[in-house]
């Protein structure tokens, strides 16, 4: 019996350790199993082409928020093809109810942490063995019993994409838009096992590893040990992990000031730094610790740090959320992710629905559409800010010169006027280019904000052209006659955006 596990990823540069887990535990069907990876930018006949070439038995398929749409035609085509070809999907996107992306196509669905529940079906389809139920429930498994993946990154995941490592499951918290927050109690694998497989992965050449844990620094004496496990190392290495914001020790801080510049990104979800609304969504925050961590990361470590904030939270009002960001751009230089609160099946955010009025779309991805303080509008507008907040403060390209917008004002007030602007020229938030966005932005400091021309230019002209090579654009050209490149060692120091 053949087995084929797929998935469309969201970027070629991502890989998928769920199906390496499946594969990792299948036993004896191992041996006729294979992983076909690709992205949601390739033609779905095609996916479904090579899927179905060498005519497997089985084809399960990891199913997530940003690819459902997609499998429902691929499960779609592959049925209308291979009728006989069993479809089995698993992931977080049907892991709970209601299912809004109709998939009644899929032979079955696997709920949960899939590895035992997977082998046993398609063992059981492999010796004729008929299954009743289409949804088979969850199957929580023993971490220390599971085989681990980690030796099924190919030499070309180890070269082309970032590696996804665990070193626990689940979440303490119950913060009531998470999907984590439905999790069973924090399990972890043994440390030991997987310490010596990331470093099967190092001999190997592998340097990018994206932790998926949700709360990496809550065990101190394991962070510690990962910790260790890469400062033990050459520093040309890039290692990811999500922490909790109020729980750096001492311990913790020592080994972060450690770490060289661009080795270490974390990433901290803030969400919100009004007390009412966390309170609200049963999120826990100690504001304090936050704060004081935040200025630690950002004043005696080299980490590259990335916080979120969320717009559209039960109860928060567009002035909360504009406090939260000017608050958070007064503590940090770092890059601040700016999302819409989306609502997935199996939270518990949906009994806010009536008090707050809470109107969500049921297409991918969920996203809030309006509720009592903020209009469809307003929503609308706070897309846009997010996305051009994102490629001008976010990407780098202009560090210093995107802060004259607010200078010693509010940020999101003066933003959101910048933001509007920028829409009332573009018609568009996608398709501008680095050439397009720096002249908008010096158009808006020198002709809507009438700062002195030359200011503006020389703080483009530094940012800009950080990088060796760029030609200086068009309209600095005349403003350029004094400005000098920085070329220290060929480069700018500039910093790759991690994602």
């Amino acid at each position: 019996m053949k087995i084929i596990l797929t998935t469309l990823n969201s970027r070629y540069t991502h890989s998928s350790i769920g199906l390496r887990y499946l594969y990792a535990n299948l036993k004896e069907l191992q041996a006729n199993t294979k992983i076909l990876e690709f992205s949601i930018n390739d033609a779905i006949q095609t996916i479904a082409e090579k899927l179905l070439i060498s005519e497997p038995d089985i084809i399960g398929i990891g199913t997530y928020i940003w690819n459902v749409s997609y499998v429902k035609e691929l499960v779609h085509i592959l049925k209308k093809i291979s009728p006989k070809t069993t479809i089995i999907l698993g992931g977080p996107e049907v892991t709970y109810t209601p299912f809004r992306v109709n998939l009644d196509e899929a032979d079955f669905i696997i709920q949960g942490e899939g590895e035992i529940s997977f082998y046993n079906l398609c063992r059981d389809i492999s010796n004729s063995k008929p299954r009743v139920e289409k949804i088979i429930r969850m199957n929580i498994p023993n971490l220390k019993e599971l085989k681990l993946p980690y030796q099924f990154y190919s030499d070309d995941d180890i070269k082309n994409r970032y590696l996804y490592v665990e070193i626990s499951r689940g979440c303490p918290f119950e913060c009531e838009f998470c999907l984590s927050s439905m999790d069973e109690k924090v399990r972890a694998f043994d440390l030991d096992e997987v310490l010596g497989e990331f470093q099967k992965l190092w001999d190997r050449g592998a340097r990018n590893f994206k932790f998926v844990d949700r709360t990496f620094n809550l065990n101190i004496k394991t962070a510690n040990k990962i910790l260790d496990f890469f400062l033990e190392k050459e520093p040309l290495y890039f290692a990811h992990f999500e922490v909790i914001p109020d729980h750096f020790p001492d311990s913790i801080k020592n080994k972060i000031k450690q770490f060289s510049h661009g080795a270490l990104q974390l990433e901290i979800g803030i969400q919100t730094l009004n007390l009412e609304i966390a309170n609200n969504i049963s999120r826990q925050l100690k504001l304090d610790k936050i704060k004081e961590n935040i200025r630690f990361l950002e004043n005696e470590t080299e980490a590259h740090i990335h916080l979120d904030l969320i717009v559209g939270l039960p109860g928060e009002s567009l002035e909360s959320f504009g406090k939260n960001l000017d608050e958070l751009v007064s503590l940090s230089s770092c890059e601040i992710q700016i999302g819409i609160l989306k609502k997935l099946s199996g939270t518990s955010i949906n009994r806010h629905d009536i008090e707050h009025g809470m109107v969500y779309s049921d297409i991918p991805p969920y996203d809030i559409l309006k509720n009592k303080q903020l209009s469809f509008m307003d929503i609308q507008i706070m897309k846009r800010f997010a996305r051009f907040w994102d490629l001008t403060y976010n990407s780098g390209n202009f560090k210093n010169s995107v802060k004259l917008i607010w200078k010693d004002a509010s940020v999101y007030e003066n933003f959101y006027h910048f933001g509007m602007w920028v829409y009332s020229q573009t018609d568009s938030t996608y398709k501008i280019s680095l050439q397009r966005l720096g002249e908008l932005l010096f158009i808006y400091l020198t002709q809507i904000k009438q700062i002195q021309t030359q200011e503006v230019a020389d703080m483009m002209l530094q940012d800009m052209m950080k990088l060796k090579g760029r030609a200086i654009p068009h309209y600095l050209k005349p403003h350029a006659n004094n400005f000098v490149q920085d070329a220290k060692n060929g480069s700018s120091g500039f910093n790759k955006r991690q994602i």
